[in-house]
């Protein structure tokens, strides 16, 4: 995936969105690096004052807390304090003053050099005093940063860590019990209740509603022609005010969602389905972990009376989901050296089926899956084939598997999309064509063995990944009906794929704007390209009608310039991405595109223009409509037959999270999560917002 820096691709910018990266934040990278940079002489004595570093706590809770911790611990940035922060330090920006430059032109990071120069000295010296740095009756002052010193680093007394205790911290939980408790059995979804969704209509039982992904409703209450009168009942405020992408879980009117991660804090609910009640909540405390696009968390998956999780610090998590206890929690993958755990796992005949985000480390993708009972692994796939790379750089060559699986159970399926290779942006050390990455996967549900693939884009310098859902549907193909899967790729196509072979069908009419040169090889002096490296479709998922044959994709066009870097070598643990894309400054293409494109055909039905880019996802029903969100807070719906805007109302935050409809006692009710997105800079929110008809 993108990042404005680590992806699973950048830096996402403010409401004008500059973004500098898609994927991990290389700026956050850089920025920690150089705040661990400085001067080798002695500490200082008093280069700043007290109260210029009460001051600079105030900025940092409003503008850098999201990223690096409330406490400078790290989360969504490195941390900026402690041992890993001293060990950062380096002869790299030999003076403070070079220091201060980096920070108040690339920072903060949805929003560079938007602070005073005030504000960013203030900034410093908070970071000053929480280190231990002693404060004085001088200010510091940004003309005369030279004279302040930074080596030695600070002996931290009772804050010093070992650094060993922390690899080995696994995390912690602690339950809130707030209202009446369902029975366990009226929660606990079976095996048969997930293959034959079309019994139970009024739930949402799965992660794309089916094991189709077609996040298609037979529901109809609420419909094209009554959408206007659609009001919100509740508005759930979760506490945790981060970018928000969770599709939450409904069975017999208990709702599960998830929320982002906050001071390594994220919180697992459950939900009155209609009147938005708390009913328990667990708060888990991760350990460390490293991320790219945000603390964000996609959701859970319900079954056998488990709500399951994972975490970004890499933990698979099964609660009771009556009660929300903790049953077990097992080791997914190793957080030190960049995997972490974004996506909503996928459940299927006892199994637990997870992927890795992480595509800006050097480490190797894979799917795994785990017993549902017990959490023991019973297979793993790796998505490097080392035949299709140099040397051994298969073993460190990318494919992370970032959103949820599609399951075909006729065929005994598991079917997924791939990110890029590693380095994401420099593939003169990865020679070949780097299967699997950005590719449509299949695989054999009972032992984890490759049964096809379709790769979209060969050796991929462009962060060109494919990490939007795969969705399941029928086709035509040649005149005969075949069954079909495709995927809305970051290069502004959507790709359809055999189910039994994995050859290409079709590719559609690009569904965002692309430039001539978009598989251009990058230079030194840059090359500007469309779609850019967010998409396309970011991990949005697509919506499908039976109805209409229609998919419905969220897009965005971002105009970047991608520059040459020189070879990243490799150091475990440390981002590597070889070369960068910045969004282009002057006349910037910043804007999104809601399409409805014919998978009959490839030709596009029609399509919504969006002032800005679009991520979350989307929803059809069977009342003729489909639903999204804006990051400007607008939660939209439209007519799925024509486009036509029915219906849209502001939630007061970006609206960046796939909709879900469901029933409770036989009326209709319409869900999403408005919380903003890192990626993109829309405005934070901690809200679950429900919908229906009004009276």
């Amino acid at each position: 995936m993108a990042i404005a820096g680590y992806n699973d691709r950048s830096s996402r910018l403010g409401r004008q969105v500059r973004r500098h990266h898609p994927r991990l934040n290389t700026l956050l990278a850089a920025i920690t690096l150089s705040l661990s940079a400085a001067v080798t002489a002695a500490p200082g004595n008093g280069d700043y004052t007290k109260a210029q570093a009460e001051a600079g706590a105030q900025v940092y809770s409003a503008t850098c807390s999201v990223c690096h911790g409330s406490k400078l611990q790290g989360g969504a940035a490195p941390a900026l304090t402690g041992a890993a922060f001293a060990q950062t330090l380096t002869a790299t920006y030999p003076t403070t003053s070079k220091l201060f430059e980096v920070i108040s032109t690339l920072m903060p990071v949805n929003n560079p050099g938007s602070l005073s120069k005030e504000q960013y000295t203030q900034v410093l010296a908070f970071i000053l005093a929480e280190n231990s740095y002693p404060a004085g009756s001088t200010a510091l002052d940004a003309a005369h940063l030279d004279d302040v010193a930074l080596l030695p680093y600070p002996d931290q007394g009772a804050k010093k860590a070992d650094s060993n205790l922390e690899i080995q911290n696994i995390g912690s939980s602690n339950r809130l019990v707030v209202g009446t408790l369902p029975g366990l059995a009226s929660v606990t979804i079976s095996d048969a209740m997930m293959g034959s969704v079309e019994s139970h209509r009024g739930d949402w039982l799965l992660h794309g509603r089916d094991y189709a992904n077609q996040r298609f409703s037979p529901l109809k209450d609420i419909n094209a022609s009554n959408v206007t009168s659609l009001m919100p009942v509740a508005l759930i405020q979760t506490g945790i005010t981060s970018s928000f992408e969770t599709t939450p879980i409904v069975v017999n009117g208990v709702m599960y969602a998830t929320t982002p991660v906050v001071d390594n804090k994220m919180k697992i609910l459950a939900i009155r389905a209609n009147s938005g009640d708390i009913i328990w909540e667990s708060t888990y405390s991760l350990a460390d972990f490293k991320i790219c696009c945000g603390p964000v968390n996609r959701g859970v998956a319900v079954g056998y009376g488990n709500v399951y999780v994972v975490t970004l610090d890499d933990r698979l998590i099964a609660l009771d989901a009556a009660s929300g206890e903790v049953r077990w929690n097992v080791a997914v993958a190793d957080p030190t050296i960049g995997y972490s755990e974004t996506m909503a796992p996928q459940i299927y005949k006892g199994s637990i089926i997870v992927g890795s985000a992480g595509g800006e480390w050097p480490i190797s993708g894979f799917v795994a899956a785990f017993d549902a009972s017990t959490g023991k692994e019973n297979w793993r796939w790796q998505s490097t084939d080392p035949k299709s790379y140099a040397g051994d750089a298969w073993k460190r060559g990318g494919g992370m598997v970032w959103t949820t699986p599609a399951i075909d159970a006729e065929r005994g399926l598991i079917i997924f999309s791939t990110g890029n290779p590693n380095p994401d942006l420099y593939g003169a050390s990865r020679k070949g064509d780097n299967h699997y990455t950005d590719s449509i996967v299949a695989l054999h549900a009972s032992t984890g063995t490759l049964a096809w693939f379709f790769q979209e884009v060969p050796h991929d310098v462009w962060d060109y990944d494919a990490v939007s859902n795969v969705v399941l549907f029928d086709t035509v193909d040649h005149g005969k009906t075949v069954a079909a899967a495709g995927e809305a790729g970051k290069t502004g196509w959507f790709y359809i794929v055999n189910r039994d072979t994995g050859k290409l069908i079709r590719r559609s009419d690009a569904f965002v704007d692309q430039s001539k040169n978009m598989f251009a090889q990058p230079t030194k002096e840059g090359v500007q390209m469309l779609p850019g490296a967010n998409g396309g479709s970011e991990w949005s998922p697509p919506a499908y009608s039976p109805l209409t044959h229609d998919v419905y994709i969220l897009g965005m066009n971002q105009l970047m310039t991608f520059t040459t870097g020189e070879d990243p070598g490799y150091q475990p643990g440390t981002i590597r991405l070889g070369s960068s894309f910045t969004n282009v400054a002057k006349d910037p293409v910043q804007n999104g595109v809601f399409a409805a494109v014919n998978v009959d055909t490839g030709k596009m039905a029609w399509s919504y223009k969006a002032k800005q880019p679009l991520i979350g996802g989307a929803l059809a029903t069977a009342g003729n409509l489909v639903f999204m969100g804006e990051g400007d807070g607008y939660f939209d719906a439209f007519d799925a037959t024509s486009g036509t805007k029915l219906w849209r109302f502001n939630l007061g935050a970006g609206v960046n999270a796939p909709p879900i409809t469901y029933l409770v006692d036989g009326v209709q009710y319409v869900a999403v999560a408005a919380g903003g997105n890192f990626q993109m800079g829309f405005p934070y929110g901690d809200t679950i917002a429900i919908f229906k008809l009004a009276k």
